[in-house]
């Protein structure tokens, strides 16, 4: 029998179409599973997967509001905001950073610093696809060379950005301070919303205390992308508001005339308008320049700032500390007449020293010899140590310390200079507190002369004076005068309600406030030096800050170094009967208050009374003026 016999050809048959059957089943589930899924994905799930899609597709942009200005009182821009041509990198489109840095370092100058920044800024949080700035302020060429290389450079674009420019920067310097880019430091005292695509905030100064006014609000923008996250148009945009612009009561002219007047030498200078208590000058010697910390300082500049023995970094008008010396002495004549400690009639013997009751310790006047039987105006004119020894004792340190403190010593007396120091009015409860010590009546007599304990601030003298100059009426010195052009600066900055000081009889603030005339414009008074062709009667009141001092020798400025000298000082307003500016005067080692400070006085009053140079140059630079180092006149 043949194997074909044995075949069942109905059966394959059968089998074959079973088979069939079953396959084509299965295909028409797998297709209805198919179409099932394809119905839910695409009518079901329609607007679900759309919105994902768009989202991949369109991104939202914050857009960064322009900064505020900022003006002087006169309108001269004291912070601007300039267009800089920057060279960018897009981290997600490069494959070796490392080796395209080394590309664009063969087409355009790289510093190392500004390298070691950008891999700094890498390591920040940031958004995909976000630009992280290389190197700013390309020059033309450079831009040229860049585009022509363009398409060897992956991820690499030069974006123009509005960067902040300071015309003169080393005049406003501690003033205005500066902007820098947001760190991480700053990331969690910011409201990240709010500065979504921002790159900078201000540090220091007054872009820092108004950095809410000035930076504005952030806009934002729906942008197409393609795959690799590049922009291919603008579908919607919300435009950002811009930063209000400031105002502020600061004149330039006399910014500049102040810095001249200090040239080389480190101190400070506080101008205020005793009506208003705006602030007409505020400089610190010496200063820098505040557009390098704009985009970013290198480390070797900003090294060389910080370690520097000059310190150009730090603010003196607000933040140096020295004791006031014999600036002080206006304002306890008038508590010692508030208090009857003394009377304007009463005579001080003055052989040149004060002994204490009882006790060998003898207080030296800083003229040897004496004054001579003194009155109370006597010893303001002259400023007679002994005679301020003597009352300081009979009053003490609790009382003084009360009468001082109305007058604003030992506590902050601006409404927008957040950096000011308050100083130290030291008291017996102060002594207990702070040192654990008993006060002594040496204590009271060196307290009487501003010594000792005793701190303020350049600052501070200048707006304890002017309640000299206003006849006991407070105004809190602040540099904002309007916001916005013309809307005043009350309505964001409201005044502290500052009682006025209420001490002795008005005659007695006149006795003082002509004595203090006398000072400048008497045949012996410590500031008669600068009163020659004067035609405005000037108030004033020299001083002389301790930086040490020698126990059991004389006191010889020329063997002692620079640096170890006497700090000199010297306040006045003027006119002195309706005063338009008060001053105070800083100069560190200095010597006399007389000699060195009180011709820089001198110098910013005649520029506000009797009117500025015709033409002020941008990028002010000190004057020359030295100082000689000779002593004269008073030695508290």
């Amino acid at each position: 029998m043949s194997w074909g016999t044995l075949r069942n050809t109905n059966q394959e048959r059968e089998l074959f179409q079973r088979r069939s059957f079953v396959a084509i089943i299965v295909v028409i589930l797998m297709t209805g599973v198919l179409i099932g899924r394809f119905y839910y994905l695409q009518i079901i799930e329609h607007e679900t997967y759309t919105t994902i899609s768009d989202r991949n597709r369109v991104q939202v942009q914050p857009v960064p509001p322009t900064r505020g200005l900022i003006y002087d009182r006169n309108g001269v821009l004291l912070a601007e905001n300039r267009p800089v041509f920057s060279l960018t990198v897009i981290p997600e489109q490069v494959s070796d950073i490392n080796a395209l840095i080394g590309e664009i370092r063969d087409i355009v100058d790289v510093p190392p610093g500004d390298v070691e920044n950008f891999r700094e800024r890498l390591d920040e949080r940031r958004r995909p696809f976000e630009p992280v700035p290389l190197r700013y302020h390309l020059t033309e060429a450079e831009m040229a060379r860049l585009a022509v290389n363009r398409h060897s450079l992956p991820g690499v674009e030069m974006e123009a950005r509005l960067v902040r420019y300071y015309p003169y920067g080393r005049l406003t310097s501690h003033v205005l301070g500066y902007v820098g880019r947001i760190n991480e430091q700053d990331t969690r005292r910011i409201d990240k919303v709010a500065y979504a695509g921002t790159h900078y905030i201000g540090k220091t100064g007054l872009e820092r205390v108004y950095e809410k006014e000035l930076h504005g609000e952030v806009g934002y923008q729906n942008v197409e992308t393609n795959a690799r996250g590049r922009v291919m148009r603008v579908l919607e945009r919300e435009d950002p508001s811009p930063g209000q612009d400031l105002t502020l009561n600061l004149d330039i002219r006399l910014q500049q005339v102040a810095h001249e007047a200090l040239g080389d030498r480190r101190g400070a200078i506080v101008a205020i308008n005793p009506e208003t208590g705006g602030l007409l000058a505020q400089v610190s010697t010496p200063g820098f320049d505040t557009n390098k910390f704009v985009t970013g300082i290198d480390h070797e500049s900003y090294a060389e700032l910080r370690d520097s023995l000059d310190k150009p970094l730090f603010n003196r008008a607000t933040r140096g500390q020295y004791p006031p010396g014999s600036t002080i002495k206006p304002m306890l004549a008038l508590a010692g007449l508030a208090s009857d400690t003394v009377t304007q009639s009463e005579i001080v013997h003055d052989p040149g020293y004060y002994e204490l009751p009882n006790s060998s310790q003898v207080f030296r006047n800083w003229k040897r010899e004496g004054h001579g039987d003194t009155t109370l105006y006597d010893a303001i004119v002259l400023s007679s140590d002994t005679y301020f020894y003597k009352m300081a004792y009979e009053m003490g340190g609790s009382m003084m310390a009360d009468h001082l403190a109305h007058f604003g010593f030992g506590s902050v007396t601006s409404l927008d200079v957040r950096d000011e120091l308050p100083g130290i009015l030291p008291s017996p409860e102060w002594k207990r507190r702070v040192h654990n010590e008993s006060w002594y009546p040496g204590d009271s007599v060196n307290m009487g002369i501003g010594q000792g304990y005793f701190l303020s601030t350049p600052l501070q003298l200048a707006a304890t004076t002017s309640v000299l100059a206003n006849r006991g009426e407070r105004r809190a010195p602040r540099h904002l005068r309007y916001i916005e052009g013309d809307i005043p600066a009350q309505h964001l900055l409201p005044d502290v309600v500052r009682p006025p000081v209420e001490m002795g009889q008005e005659s007695d603030w006149e006795y003082v406030i002509n004595a203090m005339e006398e000072v400048v414009h008497g045949s012996e008074g410590t500031a008669r030096r600068i009163s020659p062709g004067l035609d405005y009667r000037m108030a004033g009141k020299t001083g002389t800050s301790q930086v040490f001092s020698l126990e059991g020798e004389e006191y010889d400025e020329d063997e002692i170094a620079k640096r170890m000298r006497d700090h000199a000082l010297f306040v006045a307003f003027a006119p002195a009967d309706d005063p338009e500016i008060v001053v105070s005067v800083l100069v560190e080692n200095g010597g006399s208050g007389s000699s060195t400070a009180a011709p820089v006085a001198r110098q910013v009053t005649d520029a506000w009374i009797n009117g500025f140079p015709d033409v002020l140059t941008d990028q002010a630079v000190p004057g020359a003026m030295e100082n000689d180092g000779t002593a004269g006149g008073e030695q508290p």
